[in-house]
């Protein structure tokens, strides 16, 4: 890969960073409520000690002179302390991301592996086993997480009582990390079906055939590398997303998470954990996007161009 397609996704990827960042500063500061009220929780206080509480926390001074704070701090990864529990933003994210990246590569691993075979078997359309495939990815994208969460946990730890709902551990993993790589196996399933079927209809895997090679070596050989492209892509947005945090996930199951924080950050307007919580996830985001544009030129240099 060239140094300048390089140097232009990292600009791009700067750009899309930037952009993100000051939607969120904005948004926070249109939101309607008072930080200051909200930790209060309706305890009366005075004017003077609201005026103080408020220059403590870097609200009394002008927006402009805010956000290019903001963006200092988000550069350097220092996000100051939680206007809520007074704690380091830092401490309260490493304490809850562990949980995140759990759940994250445990739904990533079911997705991938389960959405791959489905979309595989793609090779032979139309069949019933083709059909069958593509009506449980169907099923797995239209039907809701939570819903799918509910069921697992009614059938597989009520009923059956093979794994435990709540808890950090390896099993009570399960079920939270099934509920999610469902939908990305639905995704990856039909996106992978449909590629496959693409390029098992151009010429050079006619040529392959005419070649005398076998079937297995010119799928493996052939249309795979080629294939796999557009799921490439499905994959890493979606691996992305998750460490975002799958809130609705993490609360039908009750895991600590990135994206529980997230939620109870928002509702209280603790400036502080929001902006870095989205500073993180937007530059994983970025960062993995970028990766595979890079992966793009391994895998087929004609991307370069």
């Amino acid at each position: 890969m060239s140094a300048h397609h390089i140097v232009a996704r990292l600009s791009g990827a700067i750009l899309t960073l930037l952009i993100t960042w000051t939607v969120v500063f904005g948004a926070m500061r249109l939101a309607p409520g008072d930080p200051v009220l909200l930790m209060l929780q309706g305890t009366p206080i005075s004017d003077q000690a609201m005026g103080a509480a408020r220059a403590r926390l870097g609200l009394d001074r002008p927006l402009a002179v805010q956000y290019v704070s903001f963006l200092l701090n988000a550069v350097s990864g220092d996000f100051g302390d939680s206007f809520r529990s007074r704690q380091p933003v830092t401490k309260l994210i490493a304490a809850e991301l562990p949980y995140t990246l759990q759940l994250a590569i445990g739904g990533f691993v079911i997705g991938m592996l389960l959405g791959s075979t489905l979309g595989i078997i793609g090779i032979w359309p139309n069949g019933w086993i083709d059909t069958a495939c593509m009506t449980l990815a169907l099923a797995g994208l239209s039907l809701p997480s939570f819903w799918i969460g509910m069921i697992l946990i009614q059938v597989f730890a009520t009923q059956l009582g093979w794994v435990p709902v709540l808890g950090t551990g390896f099993e009570a993993l399960i079920l939270p990390s099934v509920t999610i790589g469902l939908f990305l196996a639905g995704g990856l399933a039909r996106l992978m079906r449909n590629s496959i079927i693409e390029v098992m209809a151009q010429d050079y895997i006619r040529t392959a055939y005419a070649k005398g090679l076998s079937a297995v070596r010119v799928i493996l050989k052939h249309a795979l590398r080629n294939a796999v492209i557009p799921p490439l892509t499905l994959l890493g947005i979606q691996f992305a997303l998750l460490i975002g945090g799958a809130v609705v996930t993490e609360t039908v199951f009750a895991r600590p998470g990135i994206g529980r924080l997230l939620v109870l950050a928002v509702l209280e307007k603790d400036f502080p954990v929001v902006q870095a919580v989205v500073v993180l996830t937007t530059a994983v985001y970025v960062l993995i996007n970028v990766l595979i544009d890079i992966a793009y030129g391994i895998i087929d240099p004609r991307v370069q161009a």
